[in-house]
């Protein structure tokens, strides 16, 4: 894999299953960087069909009958997005060369500081009559945006035939890596959601992922980490394999979009903080486990660690906050997730979703607990897949039909799998809830229904949104659409072009119209403080010795974080015009933590 010169400092992160599906296709031409979510092969292999018509391309569809045929629908789709992610490059830089228009709308979308977009305003400034000159120029330091992939680790459900368990490669998790390992692709694979050890394993079947007689990787990885202590383990884990991450891709715990992994109360500035003084020990010490791996198995060891990026991601939407990032802490680019949502010509969204985020204010967008996988999920209230939802527990037929069981990984009823979002889990759990109903108080039995019925078809409910937009027929029960934007979407509301929100990331234009919006720090640390006295609210009447301990870590640990921003907003530079304000702000929240009281062990 070329290490391609990097044009924009921010990339668009994955974001369900179905919103960024195509957004190579969109945004790539442009030199910005995009994950796709390999989860459902279903969405794959319709948006392969859809994409295969549009741009006039031969089309056999890879039926479930066929031996391989989720590794083989992913390898194939990927294939199709990089044939047409280069054609659509190819001509952008013809059009670039031809039209000054084109070129100058071009120059305001690329970083202020960009050496290539001063020489591009040379040009301009010389005229562009030497298009040969241009040309030139733009075949020597244009690149086209990363196509990457993101598998959730986690979702590595195991899978029958006639009842009998296939070999463990034909996991979900297993069989999408191999898509993207045999795939055209020379990118990147996003690991999120933690560890897998068997997963980290199977990467060694493929050499593409082993550096090359150059020290070069044709196919990198990528681990999405919420602090350094996890970067360290899952990092030398897999460089004991002799594999290297390329990035460790930092995201704030909870102001995120999606599945909240929530630290035990580490706050992403004092994160960031480490990751800023101890990089090297994270090379240095991949590199030596790495380098004696590689001699064991006899393959090509580098005299120099590899190349390893720094990024984070959640919560960023202003420019000031987008050059900190990058300034103060020296990482390598930030991630621009759920802004991207209000972006039609960049994801993948129905119109009546786009208008229900576009009207979505702070009280609309919560941490819910709709995921089948037990984490946390943020989203937004009023989608169209809740009314279904509700439509069928008030007619008591509570579940889902669950058609692609992509999330049918409790094995409470049997070794196969079920869906804690299905019908079939949801009836039994609901019949032995009526067995015990008179022993309950109304307001107890409420509370254990809503549990059990809250559960949402992820499967479904990520992917309809591709559906919609493109006007793919969607087939089997009802279940609308699932969105799972960041809380930062309530400071966005109004759709805008690509151009517009690349350069309000620059600094150069701004879309946002809600002043209020609080400092991520501080927009992060409230959310931790409401999540702690959530924690402590659901604990049950007793409280043992391992819960108390690890709630009074995680309020030890805010208090930490607190006295950390103190200290640092008390001697920067940096948000100048709003530092009272934070200030004010942070002994606010240090008041409320305080507050907040941790139940006692009671001792019999």
């Amino acid at each position: 894999m070329k290490t391609n010169k990097q044009l924009h400092t921010f990339h668009i992160p994955v974001m369900g299953l179905a919103f960024t599906i195509d957004s190579p296709i969109r945004v790539a031409k442009y030199g910005i960087s995009s994950v796709i979510a390999l989860a459902d092969d279903e969405l794959i292999e319709k948006m392969r069909a859809f994409y295969s018509e549009k741009f006039d391309i031969p089309y056999q569809e890879i039926t479930k009958k066929i031996h391989d045929y989720r590794a083989e629908r992913i390898t194939s789709y990927l294939n199709l997005v990089d044939k047409i992610v280069k054609e659509k490059f190819e001509n952008f830089k013809t059009e670039l060369s031809e039209s000054k228009h084109a070129l100058e709308n071009y120059i305001a979308m690329l970083p202020n500081k960009s050496e290539i977009k001063q020489g591009l305003e040379r040009f301009l400034e010389d005229g562009i009559a030497l298009k040969e000159n241009v040309k030139k120029y733009l075949e020597e330091n244009l690149y086209s945006g990363e196509i990457d992939v993101n598998i959730m680790t986690k979702l590595d459900k195991e899978n029958f035939v006639k009842n009998e368990q296939l070999p463990v490669e034909f996991n979900d998790a297993h069989a999408a890596l191999r898509g993207f390992a045999n795939s055209n692709l020379s990118s990147s694979i996003v690991l999120s959601a933690g560890m897998n050890p068997r997963l980290f394993a199977y990467f060694e079947s493929f050499p593409c992922f082993f550096p090359d007689a150059n020290n070069l990787l044709e196919k990198k990885i990528i681990l999405k980490v919420s602090d350094y202590r996890s970067a360290m383990i899952q990092g030398n884990f897999l460089a004991k394999k002799g594999l290297w991450v390329s990035e460790y891709r930092i995201e704030s715990g909870l102001n995120c979009g999606g599945h909240a992994f929530a630290t035990d109360g580490f706050l992403l500035g004092p994160i960031m903080e480490e990751f800023k003084h101890k990089k090297e020990q994270l090379v240095h010490s991949a590199h030596d486990i790495m380098v004696k791996a590689l001699a064991q198995k006899g393959m090509n060891i580098p005299k120099t660690p590899l190349d390893l990026k720094i990024t984070v991601q959640g919560g960023v939407g202003t420019a000031e906050e987008h050059d900190f990032m990058l300034d103060y802490y020296n990482v390598d680019a930030v991630g621009w997730g759920t802004p991207f949502l209000l972006v039609p010509s960049a994801t993948s969204v129905d119109a009546e979703t786009r208008e229900l985020l576009r009207n979505a204010k702070e009280k609309d967008l919560y941490l819910s607990h709709i995921s089948p996988l037990g984490v946390p999920f943020n989203t937004v209230r009023g989608t169209s897949n809740e009314m279904f939802k509700q439509q069928r527990i008030d007619d008591d037929k509570a579940g889902s039909s669950c058609p692609k069981k992509f999330l049918a990984l409790s094995k409470e009823f049997g070794s196969e799998g079920i869906c804690t979002a299905s019908k079939k889990y949801q009836d039994v759990k609901l019949g032995k809830l009526d067995e015990i109903k008179e022993s309950l108080s109304a307001e107890a039995f409420n509370k254990m229904k809503f549990d059990i019925t809250e559960k949402a078809c992820l499967c479904v409910g990520l992917a309809n949104a591709s559906y919609l937009e493109n006007d793919i027929k969607i087939t089997g029960q009802s279940q609308g659409v699932i969105i799972c934007p960041g809380p930062n979407m309530a400071y966005f509301d109004k759709e805008v072009s690509l151009s517009e929100m690349v350069r309000h990331i620059y600094g150069n234009f701004n879309v946002m119209t809600d002043i209020n919006r609080p400092n991520l720090f501080i927009k992060e640390l409230k959310m931790y403080i409401d999540y702690l006295k959530n924690d402590i609210k659901n604990i049950s009447t007793e409280i043992n010795a391992s819960q108390l301990k690890k709630t009074k870590a995680f309020k030890s640990n805010l208090l930490e974080g607190i006295a950390f921003y103190q200290n640092f907003f008390a001697n920067t530079n940096y948000f100048e015009n709003s530092i009272k304000e934070i200030q004010n702000q942070l002994e606010f929240y240090t008041k409320e933590l305080v507050g907040v009281e941790v139940p006692e062990l009671v001792v019999a």
